[in-house]
């Protein structure tokens, strides 16, 4: 996996989800189903969803019943994101299989799949910093502050790419070890989460 093409998938999924007006309707995926393209695309396609969802929920005059409604398919789609980043590692869990490991190799603190996920996510960051950068209706002082965050987003971003680069190098060569890993959330399971299962219970 080329993370250049990694940061093209998102940046496109980014345009096209704001095109398309949906808040959380599901992408029309352009990549081959099954292929780590689809799921990176659809892992951004969720970031997306939860972005705007977390903005709607933050109105001060939301109705109750409304924020309720919405932080419940905020919880919905945290754990399709979840889902996703660990098929995202399931792949790069096979990728990397064959690769016999130098007696010293080491783990990394994240997976390629949650590393990932934070370059989509400073993918949405990015995009919307830029819009705040120019926004006519701001003052210059706020387009300036919002356009120094954005250079250092994009500093970021290439910080974090450069990163990634040399983990996948250092797995293809056998200088880390993959292992595959579960968040095991437990909010939104009826036999984890107590609220939930005293009400079953009850």
């Amino acid at each position: 996996m080329d993370v250049n093409a990694a940061i093209n998938i998102f940046y496109g999924c980014v345009a096209a989800y704001h095109e398309s007006g949906a808040l959380d309707g599901l992408p029309s995926n352009p990549h081959a189903e099954g292929s780590v393209e689809h799921l990176l695309y659809e892992k951004c396609w969720t970031d997306n969803i939860q972005w705007h969802l977390e903005d709607a929920i933050r109105d001060p005059a939301i109705d109750p019943v409304r924020a309720l409604e919405l932080k419940r398919k905020i919880d919905r789609h945290n754990q399709r994101r979840t889902d996703i980043v660990e098929r995202i590692d399931e792949w790069f869990f096979e990728t990397f299989r064959s690769v016999k490991p130098v007696p010293e190799a080491s783990l990394n603190t994240e997976t390629p799949g949650w590393a990932l996920d934070r370059l989509s996510i400073l993918t949405l960051k990015i995009w919307h910093m830029q819009i705040e950068a120019q926004r006519e209706d701001a003052g210059a002082e706020h387009r300036e502050r919002c356009r120094e965050k954005w250079r250092i987003l994009r500093e970021q971003e290439q910080d974090l790419a450069d990163s990634i680069r040399q983990l996948l190098d250092e797995m293809a060569s056998g200088k880390k070890r993959m292992k595959l890993y579960r968040q095991f959330k437990m909010y939104n399971d009826e036999s984890l989460n107590p609220v939930l299962y005293r009400q079953t219970k009850d």
